[in-house]
């Protein structure tokens, strides 16, 4: 549903309009779909885009005036949010791990319940030196994540996606976590079979092609690619627990998120497999989101 206020607002500026205006503009858009912590949230977000500026500063200078080229652009940015475009893909980045990454649409955006894997990863493992690989790395947000946190560790990173390795590569270059080695491979396809890992980790594809969850909210923007698998969802994580055996040293740890509903079947798999040790961790929301096993 997109607004018919954008015209009637311009049309009625005698001048231009002040932060406050735009932001209370903005949030009444997207009340029409939104609950109000998010209206305010987006509404916040984009202004500060457009103005390159903290949170802080909106509520800082709310009488400030927009020049004419912000207020067309924060304007746009709003109809395209309307249109349900991500946040993220309109302002180009995403907060992760209190790091911010680049984001486009050729990959997923970066979420907060991934930072659940994170957590896991690094409670299990405090040693100053190991091996990982991040399969499916998208915007490299694992990956770089773990690696600002343990800068000694050797960290792979790898998505079969062109696009998405460049991206990653150019999250690694701002954080200035360039020791990170990112390029392209299809899961384990241009690894090297003398290569292992103490960790493996990944956020595989695990929709069903027909979950109707598909047709809402930020998915709908995502590249299918990244979320569907076939077997009901399943057929990457098989895939990977299966083939991780090959690249993980002894004892090497796989770590694997998945859907709320699935984690019954991925704990069978892990089993299915021969992993011992497995545990599911829930997410911020309390839904079993990462599981883990032990090769």
């Amino acid at each position: 549903m997109v607004s018919n206020n954008h015209a009637e607002f311009t049309a009625n500026s005698v001048s231009l309009a002040t932060i406050k205006q735009l932001f209370d503009f903005a949030k009444s858009c997207f009340l029409q779909f939104e609950d109000a912590y998010d209206a305010k949230a987006d509404s916040q977000a984009l202004l500060s885009a457009v103005l390159a500026k903290p949170t802080s500063y909106l509520l800082t200078w709310p009488e400030k005036h927009l020049s004419a080229e912000q207020q067309a652009l924060f304007l746009s940015f709003v109809k395209r949010r309307e249109q349900g475009e991500p946040v993220a893909f309109i302002v180009g980045k995403q907060e992760f791990w209190s790091l911010d990454f680049f984001v486009a649409p050729c990959t997923l955006i970066p979420r907060p319940d991934t930072e659940t894997l994170v957590e896991a990863v690094l409670s299990n493992n405090e040693v100053e030196q190991l091996s990982l690989l991040d399969l499916g790395t998208g915007t490299g947000a694992i990956a770089l994540a773990l690696a600002s946190e343990h800068q000694a560790w050797q960290v792979d990173a790898v998505d079969f996606s062109a696009q998405a390795v460049q991206l990653a590569k150019s999250n690694a270059e701002q954080l200035h976590l360039t020791q990170v080695n990112i390029y392209q491979s299809d899961w384990f396809s241009n690894i090297s079979n003398s290569k292992r890992f103490d960790l493996i980790v990944s956020n595989p594809p695990y929709i069903a092609s027909d979950d109707k969850h598909l047709a809402e909210g930020d998915v709908r923007f995502e590249p299918k690619s990244a979320l569907v698998a076939d077997e009901q969802g399943f057929a990457d994580i098989r895939h990977i627990i299966d083939k991780s055996r090959d690249y993980l040293t002894t004892n090497g740890q796989l770590y694997l998120e998945h859907g709320f509903e699935q984690h019954q079947g991925v704990q069978q798999l892990f089993a299915q497999y021969g992993f011992t040790n497995i545990k599911t961790y829930n997410d911020y929301g309390g839904n079993p989101r990462i599981t883990m096993g032990i090769k």
